[in-house]
């Protein structure tokens, strides 16, 4: 079987979610809520969103766990591990989890206000529309990605998911 190239399994951009680089934290949480990722038959929720400047140049990706890491309550960055899991311990005292649930939704509201710039991972490697699966594969594994954006020249054509890769894998092995 001959190995596919990006262009033939690439989401395009108009199917995947993106956002300005000034949306909020709490804009790109709505824009992954509403999402739905619709390709080859099959529905999936983003895990990432595409983050773009005024020309529409692509600056980065925010993945949930970005988010999540921008939402952490400024206190609880400055505190050793040990004791953030002191926050949520019932048994130093049950009614903690509830004080600390309500201290750490109030802050995570604050920090919801921050720009998606902020805690965006920038691009680190992209592919071209006519590289080979087995491009993808090296890509993807020796940067620890699971996404890459395809390009056609100079143009941001699309991207290219890890499940999207192993689906073609399977493909030439089964």
């Amino acid at each position: 079987m001959v190995s596919k190239r990006a262009g033939e399994i690439m989401i395009p951009l108009e199917n995947y979610p993106h956002i300005p680089y000034w949306f909020t934290l709490r804009q790109a949480v709505a824009e992954m809520e509403k999402s739905e990722i619709k390709h080859k038959d099959k529905t999936s929720l983003p895990r990432s969103l595409l983050v773009f400047d005024e020309k529409y140049q692509l600056l980065g990706i925010v993945r949930r766990r970005d988010i999540l890491r921008g939402l952490e309550p400024k206190f609880m960055k400055t505190m050793p591990a040990s004791s953030r899991g002191q926050l949520f311990d019932v048994e130093i005292d049950p009614d903690l989890v509830e004080l600390s649930a309500g201290k750490i939704a109030k802050a995570m509201q604050e920090q919801a206000e921050q720009q998606v710039s902020e805690v965006m991972q920038p691009i680190v490697s992209t592919a071209d529309i006519n590289d080979h699966v087995a491009k993808l594969v090296y890509k993807m594994v020796s940067r620890e990605l699971n996404l890459i954006p395809v390009v056609n020249g100079s143009s941001i054509v699309g991207v290219v998911r890890s499940v999207d890769v192993f689906h073609e894998v399977a493909n030439i092995l089964l």
